[in-house]
């Protein structure tokens, strides 16, 4: 089992490599690793008191799986996202500062687009499409990019949009 040790931290090189599709005789490894991300994500949250979504290179696993755990009044959601492929990118934009488990102290102010269509197989290697837009998209937009060995550094907006987060209380 994977823990907090194991997630990959700014400036390692294999946060910055492009990810290969899973393949389906690979099925029976994703629940192995959905576990290791629902795991550490767990612990970022505890530890730092955010975490909606992880992708699959940030604990060196170098394939194309996203997993989140989203909040909801009903409930905690887990989805899981195999070899995703967007569509319809909105041509509008919305700013935001946004997090990274692999540096989870600084914030980066970055664009995005606000709605999109994911395509993508689930954990069943089930065809699925999901229409999202505003935090959701955002969030999907951010996971996606660490598949194809994009930081949300990377996609600052200028050389002013990079700030701290405050620490939170360990007590």
């Amino acid at each position: 089992m994977k823990t907090l040790n194991d997630l990959l931290q700014l400036g390692d090189p294999r946060l910055y490599e492009v990810c290969e599709p899973v393949q389906e005789n690979e099925l029976p490894m994703v629940k192995e690793w959905v576990a290791d991300l629902h795991n550490v994500m767990e612990k970022i949250r505890a530890k730092y008191k955010f975490g909606r979504g992880i992708a699959a290179p940030q604990l060196g696993i170098m394939k194309r799986l996203i997993y989140l755990n989203l909040n909801t009044p009903s409930g905690s959601i887990p989805y899981i996202i195999i070899n995703p492929v967007f569509e319809n990118l909105s041509e509008e934009l919305f700013e935001l500062w946004d997090d990274c488990m692999s540096f989870p102290n600084l914030l980066v102010k970055v664009k995005r687009h606000q709605s999109l269509t994911i395509k993508y197989l689930d954990e069943n290697w089930q065809p699925k499409v999901w229409k999202v837009e505003g935090a959701i998209s955002e969030l999907l937009q951010h996971e996606f990019d660490h598949l194809e060995g994009i930081l949300c550094t990377m996609r600052a907006i200028d050389n002013q949009s990079f700030k701290w987060r405050p620490t939170p209380d360990s007590n």
